[in-house]
């Protein structure tokens, strides 16, 4: 039955309601509070995998043995609703019972212990739009609280909790509360995401599902050629193509050389007679060389004659991309946190008593200082790719696969608040192929993140222990 979102923030007010500065909160208050967003649990198909599953289940025991009064809030994204395109409203949740039940059982046995609290984030919004999914939900001992923020209170100071979402032009909810107002992002992952966990076992490799762990969406294109290039296109194709990619910018660099040579300048002629040299006394190999050299110098000079025409061409095409948001626009762009960043600081100044703004959505764990207070983004569960160059040639980039599996645990110490930041260990899927690791470097690790951060309760100023690495 569809709910408006009144109604439900009525009924849920209505267990445990308070005010603070004049806005009504709901939830019963414990001692300290741990915090997860963005798994995406569930989809079409190939989406249905979850590659963490075990460690989240873990995690849940852990959290059951704790001798606490703890809550854990799961800040949005929970589960991938929006993947879903087969079947419709509370049939969605039956799915992801039957597809994960050790997750939900676990959720049933860590409830019992302390409180689990659920709020949508845009991929599962239409929580906040059945009525239906607060019963099943609670039937394993998570309460859906379907709002758009919430607060909790720790040594006297607030911490505001949302999914993030409403900072996105693309992904903020029109009218939240309503599953047939839908943002742009929606019709995306109907369309793309959805689609892609439904081909993803087609492929020599099962790749496409990980498509929700690329970020930004500009990026498809180039991951996809990518994963065409090193997975999908034949081996033949491949191998027979690869020497004249990886020797193409030695081409080029040898083409200068032989336009240089023939004019007499800084004796270029020595130089190309030494090439000459080099290449005959490799043999075989040698003629092999000069032979893709020929064929690139070829490609090279049909493309100069069509660079003018083509130039013009992939403008327009790159324009219409970017419009859509498929490409990376050349021009300087603002810090993609900007908008979260500012949310934030709108609520500081708005609530003076506010020490931590945490969030999720964007899938960039981090910890920032802002004055006296501190801006928390969860980050995510999901893989993770990362787009790393190649050493030489002209050869798409090579994704590299990780994981990041964290939360932030926040509570009082002495009178103050302390937030701790927890990872838990999980290697990096060896899925890469022989190709892609020879001709890449694995990228640098990701900022740290101190273990603790102390919010003082009483001078409101933050200092930072070092982190235990």
């Amino acid at each position: 039955m569809l709910v408006a979102e009144t109604a439900l923030r009525t009924a849920t007010f209505a267990e445990t309601p308070f005010e603070w500065d004049g806005v009504f909160l709901a939830g019963s208050m414990a001692d300290v509070y741990y915090f997860v967003s963005d798994l995406h649990v569930g989809g079409d198909e190939q989406l249905q995998e979850c590659e963490f599953e075990t460690e989240f289940v873990e995690f849940l025991r852990t959290l059951e043995s704790a001798d606490e009064d703890a809550e854990l809030i799961i800040l949005g994204d929970a589960f991938g609703l929006w993947e879903f395109t087969e079947t419709n409203g509370i049939e969605k949740f039956d799915e992801l019972v039957d597809h994960h039940p050790k997750l939900f059982e676990q959720f049933r046995k860590t409830g019992e212990s302390i409180t689990i609290t659920l709020i949508p984030g845009n991929h599962d919004a239409e929580l906040a739009g059945y009525s239906e999914y607060m019963e099943r939900l609670r039937e394993f001992n998570v309460e859906l609280d379907p709002t758009l923020s919430l607060v909790r209170t720790v040594a006297d100071r607030k911490i505001w909790i949302e999914h993030g979402m409403q900072q996105d032009s693309h992904n903020r909810m029109p009218e939240f509360g309503n599953p047939r107002a839908n943002p742009l992002g929606y019709f995306i992952n109907r369309h793309i995401t959805s689609k892609a966990g439904q081909l993803s076992g087609r492929g020599r490799y099962n790749w496409l599902k990980d498509i929700q762990s690329l970020t930004p969406l500009e990026e498809i294109p180039d991951w996809i050629a990518s994963n065409y290039f090193y997975r999908e296109m034949s081996p033949l194709l491949r191998y027979a193509a690869l020497p004249f990619l990886l020797l193409f910018n030695v081409s080029l660099i040898y083409l200068v050389v032989l336009v240089v040579g023939d004019s007499g300048l800084f004796g270029a002629n020595a130089a190309t007679r030494a090439t000459a040299e080099i290449l005959r006394e490799l043999g075989l190999v040698g003629s092999i060389i000069e032979f893709v050299f020929l064929i690139n110098l070829v490609v090279v000079s049909l493309l100069f004659v069509i660079s003018i025409p083509l130039y013009f061409f992939v403008r327009d095409v790159r324009k219409t991309l970017e419009r859509f948001d498929l490409v990376r626009s050349d021009k300087p762009t603002e810090q993609p946190d900007k908008p979260y960043v500012e949310a934030a600081q709108n609520v500081f100044e708005e609530y003076p008593d506010v020490a931590a703004y945490i969030y999720g959505h964007t899938h960039r764990v981090s910890l920032t200082n802002v004055g006296e207070r501190v801006i928390i983004n969860t980050g995510t569960w999901l893989k993770r790719l990362h787009r790393t160059p190649t050493w030489v040639g002209l050869l798409p980039p090579v994704y590299y696969p990780s994981f990041r599996l964290n939360y932030f645990r926040v509570g009082e110490e002495d009178g103050n608040v302390l937030v701790e930041y927890h990872t838990i260990q999980k290697d990096a899927p060896n899925e890469l192929t022989l190709l892609q690791r020879l001709l890449s470097r694995r990228p640098k690790s990701d900022p740290e993140i101190p273990d603790r951060t102390v919010i003082e309760g009483s001078e409101k100023t933050v200092v930072e222990s070092a982190s235990k690495e």
